[in-house]
């Protein structure tokens, strides 16, 4: 260490904060590096041992020439020889050297560490061979001082020993080893620019746990700071970020980068973020994983209110417009339009606005077997009232020709046998469906990274597509027959009516495919809504709206007269 501190010592360098052991934090020979300063480290407690220095200093002459040890360091003191000395280069003592007046480590006692555990070492082989030797009794002790003793005999009684020398307890535990007791030694700078070594604080492993170190007194660091110095070029990462390593530089060097989409790191100075689990994402800050929220399309947002009060208000206006059909029931308008058909369409229509309520709220394993084959059903019903109501201007208009008897092939019962049938064909497709592949509650966690999405899994996407086609073949059906019969010379023709909403319902239902699979969340079960309740709109509005007008606004057209009146070509 010291040729180290040497060869530092030659050109000047940046400051160090030196934390030193031992063996050189508390030796006074290293203290003329004032460089140093600052340093911090634990060394053996310090101790004056009485008497010592007195004898230190009580050499006298013939005392020094006796002894080649004291010579030697008698010379190297005071650089001069002794008479008895074979050094021919130094002036010849003169015997006015004084010992006292000497400032060295060997005259320095107040740093006594290694020393005073050589003296306490002593001291407890001392007490060991007296008690190998000596028996106590109430108020004598008779020792035998002829008795050979044996090493074992001294190293037996030496576990066993347990005294006090100078104010410092001596004992020894189980593994032979004294109780730990340190000093934490710092270098601080005196007035005169002088190295010192002040105590400023213990550890004593026989104190309670938590408190066996403490520090009695500020602590100088390096440059005279008393903050403690950062040992790092980077300052600490705080959470929610991680380490990453500067390139070429030194392990103590690096960025706290933010972790990345969907990882966290909880602690300071993490080297790593670790990702959330599947059903949580991070907080704001990175430093903890919260539960993500859920998403679906509830009564309580705008746009489920919104939606719910047009199902709500197309339902109700179905209502009334059957109410204004039942009260009118006998007016020439309404049975000239197949009143049975009309009233079962106009159920058919509540039927259809209130399945779309079905699709608000959270998804449970009824509500999304109920939404997809409560709205295939009522739409294939709605579909077969207005195909037989067009089959019926068909064939009434046949049945106008000389010799036809088409009507008695498609009275009531036949109507109504078509509806049913074409009904349970639709009710069939639900039914296996429902039995084989079922729709039924998910969380998506694929759209949203951050939240979840609940929503009705369809099951088997070849049952919802059969739903849908099997619609769609029915209203294209429905509207190429009442293409052919809007041109029927009556002055209120049906046919085209009917044609105006089965344009309107498949305008909607063929926007519907690709603004469907492309809608993300809720959003695709918003558009699903708003497909029914179009549709069921242009179905009321183009059939029952001017029929409803007529009976209440222009009673005169009321008539069987007015009805049965054919357009001028």
């Amino acid at each position: 260490m010291r040729i180290l501190l040497e060869e530092l010592s030659r050109e000047t360098s940046p400051p160090r904060q030196w934390i030193g052991s031992e063996a050189w934090v508390s030796d006074p020979d290293m203290s003329s590096f004032t460089f140093c300063a600052g340093a911090v480290g634990f060394g053996i407690q310090k101790s004056v041992i009485p008497g010592l220095r007195n004898f230190l200093l009580d050499l006298s002459p013939s005392k020094v020439t006796a002894s080649p040890i004291l010579t030697e360091f008698w010379e190297s003191a005071f650089n001069c020889r002794l008479e008895k000395s074979a050094a021919t280069d130094k002036k010849v003592c003169d015997g006015t050297e004084d010992i006292k007046k000497l400032q060295n480590p060997y005259t320095d006692t107040s740093q006594l560490r290694i020393t005073n555990m050589v003296y306490k070492a002593v001291y407890a082989i001392a007490h060991a061979i007296h008690n190998a030797v000596c028996q106590e009794t109430n108020s004598t002790t008779q020792c035998d001082r002829i008795s050979s003793i044996e090493p074992k005999q001294v190293l037996n009684h030496l576990k066993k020993v347990n005294f006090s020398q100078n104010g410092y307890p001596v004992s020894f535990d189980a593994n032979g080893d004294p109780v730990a007791t340190y000093e934490l030694v710092n270098w601080q700078k005196s007035e005169s620019g002088s190295i010192v070594f002040v105590t400023v604080g213990q550890y004593d492993a026989s104190l309670p746990l938590g408190q066996e170190f403490h520090i009695n007194r500020n602590i100088t660091w390096v440059e005279g700071r008393t903050q403690v110095p950062v040992s790092v070029c980077t300052d600490s990462c705080p959470k929610g970020t991680h380490k990453v390593l500067q390139k070429g530089k030194p392990i103590c060097c690096y960025d706290c980068v933010p972790c990345p989409e969907g990882e966290i790191s909880n602690a300071t100075d993490s080297t790593d973020c670790f990702p959330c689990p599947n059903e949580f994402w991070p907080n704001a800050e990175k430093d903890t994983c919260v539960p993500k929220p859920v998403e679906f399309l509830s009564f309580s947002e705008i746009l489920g209110v919104i939606l719910a009060t047009f199902s709500v208000g197309g339902a109700c206006l179905a209502i009334i417009t059957a109410t204004i059909f039942f009260q009118h029931r006998t007016s020439p308008i309404v049975r000239a339009n197949n009143s049975e058909l009309s009233f079962l369409l106009l159920f058919s229509l509540t039927l259809c606005f209130l399945c779309s309520l079905t699709f608000i709220g959270a998804p449970s394993e009824w509500s999304c077997m109920l939404r997809h084959t409560a709205f295939g059903i009522t739409f294939v019903l709605c579909i077969s009232c207005v195909l037989g109501k067009t089959m019926v201007v068909l064939m009434a208009f046949k049945a106008t020709l000389p010799g036809s008897n088409i009507m008695k092939l498609f009275g009531p019962l036949q109507q109504r046998m078509t509806v049913i049938l074409f009904t349970f064909i639709q009710v069939l497709i639900c039914s296996v469906w429902l039995i084989f592949s079922p729709p039924f509650p998910m969380k998506n966690f694929t759209i949203y990274k951050e939240r979840i999405i609940l929503e009705c899994s369809l099951g088997s996407a070849i049952g919802f597509w059969a739903v849908l086609g099997y619609i769609g073949l029915l209203a294209v059906f429905c509207f190429v027959l009442a293409v052919l019969a809007r041109k029927l010379p009556d002055n209120f023709n049906e046919a085209k009516f009917i044609t105006f909403s089965m344009l309107i319902f498949c305008a909607v239902w063929i926007t519907f495919i690709p603004a469907y699979v492309s809608s993300p969340g809720k959003f695709t079960v918003a558009v699903e809504i708003f497909a029914i309740l179009a549709s069921s709109f242009g179905l009321i509005l183009c059939i029952f709206v001017p029929k409803c007008f007529i009976i209440l606004f222009k009673p005169e057209k009321n008539t069987k007269k007015h009805l049965m009146n054919k357009n001028q070509p």
